[in-house]
């Protein structure tokens, strides 16, 4: 059984680790494995977590000298990639209903159509298949990115309705009682 590092080199070395990316890492890797384990993989495995493939590719990078190149790390496409004209379509539909801030302090343009709606929209009038479109939490996000903003505006707010002071009310007491008192003062002269 091969001696095992104390406990703050291998915390030393995992940190060192989780800092460098891609070849320097496993070059960095390929040392500890020497270093600190006599080239043993499954050691180093044990003691540090770390991936056998990896420790592999870096002690043949380390044999050989030549980098093996990272696989590319590609996702899935955009929407904007597999439909190049969506955000065109999506402008011609919206537009007509969109209006600008009533005090034009931003640049968002409100609109009534809800993600739902466009989607229908696109479906019906631009021959779009549902299983094609994004989710309707995506195209949201592609409306607000693009600068419609999903909701109502209000252009004035309407006053609230005051109920008409009547006599018997108690507000409007003081209003009487100021009339009463200046109507006395002028009978008084």
């Amino acid at each position: 059984m091969l001696p095992r590092p104390d406990e703050k080199t291998i915390r030393t070395i995992k940190d060192a680790a989780k800092k460098l990316k891609g070849v320097l890492r496993r070059a960095f890797q390929a040392q500890v494995v020497f270093d600190y384990c006599d080239g043993n993989i499954s050691h180093t495995k044990t003691v540090f977590g770390r991936n056998q493939p990896t420790i592999q590719r870096a002690l043949c990078e380390r044999e050989t000298g030549e980098i093996i190149p990272d696989a590319p790390r590609k996702g899935r496409d955009t929407f904007s990639e597999k439909l190049p004209n969506l955000q065109t379509d999506i402008r011609s539909l919206v537009d007509p209903n969109s209006q600008t801030h009533p005090t034009f302090q931003t640049s968002f343009r409100y609109t009534r159509m809800t993600a739902k709606a466009v989607r229908e929209a696109l479906v019906k009038e631009k021959g779009y298949k549902k299983e094609e479109l994004p989710a309707l939490s995506t195209l949201r996000k592609l409306l607000g990115d693009m600068g419609y903003c999903l909701r109502r505006v209000q252009k004035t707010k309407p006053q609230k309705k005051f109920p008409k002071p009547m006599r018997s009310s108690r507000t409007s007491k003081p209003l009487m009682q100021k009339a009463t008192k200046t109507t006395k003062r002028y009978e008084s002269r």
